[in-house]
């Protein structure tokens, strides 16, 4: 009898936090995985430990000077580098699936070359759908590509999804744990710390997308991404506050069924559904214990302390280039405020008044996308 021969897998970001966890799902099932192909932006020597392990057969480093370093130390991997290079690991001819986990805008064109080469995507680098949604997903019909969710929270509204049809979901109601912020009063926000921001109370992240989700522009971003990946109107996803962080999400029929995926946070658990879909396969967490969970909370999100939430639902209301700006934007922000530049309190104020100043356009090709992303960009860096 012939075995199934494993996946092989891409991976765009697999020196961050969800390369890492995709690896270690990678390590668990590895008779039905192969990794082909790794990226990073600059950290070789981690990349160099993962080459060794995984020999990969070739590897894309952002940064020029540290992918000749680690050439040299690789002699026998090819290393390739900048944008092309990144864009060779996307498209690798071996490759089947991608997983996307770069953070930030980086991830757009590789993601986009990499549906053009018809490789199956494994998406959380939730900016691709936040920049240009309806370009990738038009792209994805077009090339018959499939786009796997990797976020817990698009996750669990994908399984949700498998036990009805889309004509009949009412709503999408994201969960946000509300972050370490939910309970500060308005005078605290003002004296919030880099290192109180960096401490997240659920989820272990990256500092790029810890601080997202302190100002709740990371639940935002996945409000975008929701209405791009299930088609449904803005008015009918939602974000409920639920602390425990263990219902990942809802779907609500319109018969009034609610179906609910829920389990212990850890980003494993999604990753490898993804990974696996459409077979689901022994995983390697703990056993969820309810007896750790006696009470679940639930509290709306509509704060208006949380400003770049309401800017993310502004932004897909008003559509076109609307959501890449607040998403260059909100980029820069985030910079500054971990080079403490700028307070927390102003990532959300100069987002507002930089967006309300913005005047968009309906055209959402991707040349035109890509120049609002620069200019936001510069916009931000004086603002």
């Amino acid at each position: 009898m012939r075995l199934p021969k494993p996946t092989r897998i891409s991976i765009l970001g697999s020196t961050g936090s969800i390369g890492k966890s995709t690896l270690q799902v990678i390590d668990h099932l590895p008779e039905d995985f192969e990794v082909v192909a790794l990226c990073a932006k600059n950290n070789i020597d981690l990349l160099e430990e993962q080459a060794k392990k995984y020999c990969p057969k070739i590897i894309a480093v952002f940064d020029p000077k540290n992918a000749k370093i680690l050439q040299s130390r690789l002699p026998h991997i090819r290393i390739v580098s900048g944008k092309k290079g990144l864009i060779e690991v996307a498209t690798c001819p071996e490759c089947e699936l991608v997983v996307s986990a770069m953070v930030g805008s980086i991830g757009l064109i590789p993601t986009i070359e990499a549906i053009k080469a018809r490789k199956r995507i494994a998406l959380a680098n939730k900016e691709v759908l936040v920049i240009a949604g309806k370009y990738v997903m038009d792209l994805c019909y077009k090339y018959g590509v499939q786009i796997l969710p990797l976020d817990s929270e698009h996750s669990a509204i994908f399984q949700c999804l498998q036990g009805g049809h889309a004509q009949e979901v009412r709503r999408l109601i994201l969960t946000a744990s509300g972050g370490p912020f939910r309970n500060h009063s308005q005078e605290s926000l003002e004296k919030v710390t880099l290192d109180e921001a960096l401490c997240h109370p659920t989820w272990k992240m990256g500092p790029k997308i810890t601080i997202d989700s302190s100002t709740l522009m990371n639940k935002g971003f996945e409000v975008i991404e929701a209405y791009h990946l299930f088609g449904l109107s803005i008015d009918s996803i939602e974000v409920v506050i639920h602390p425990q962080s263990v219902i990942h999400s809802f779907v609500e029929f319109v018969d009034g069924s609610i179906l609910s995926q829920m389990g212990v946070h850890d980003m494993r658990v999604p990753i490898q559904y993804a990974l696996t879909f459409p077979e689901r396969k022994q995983g390697s967490v703990d056993y969820f214990n309810f007896s750790e969970y006696p009470q679940l909370q639930f509290y709306p999100a509509q704060d208006t302390k949380f400003i770049c939430l309401q800017l993310a639902y502004k932004a897909i209301r008003k559509g076109g280039t609307y959501p890449c700006f607040l998403n260059a934007i909100n980029e820069i922000l985030v910079e500054r405020f971990l080079k403490r530049e700028i307070s927390w309190i102003q990532i959300g104020k100069k987002m507002e008044s930089l967006f309300l100043r913005f005047e968009g356009s309906s055209d959402e090709s991707i040349e035109t996308l890509l120049e609002v992303d620069k200019a936001g960009r510069q916009m931000a860096k004086k603002a």
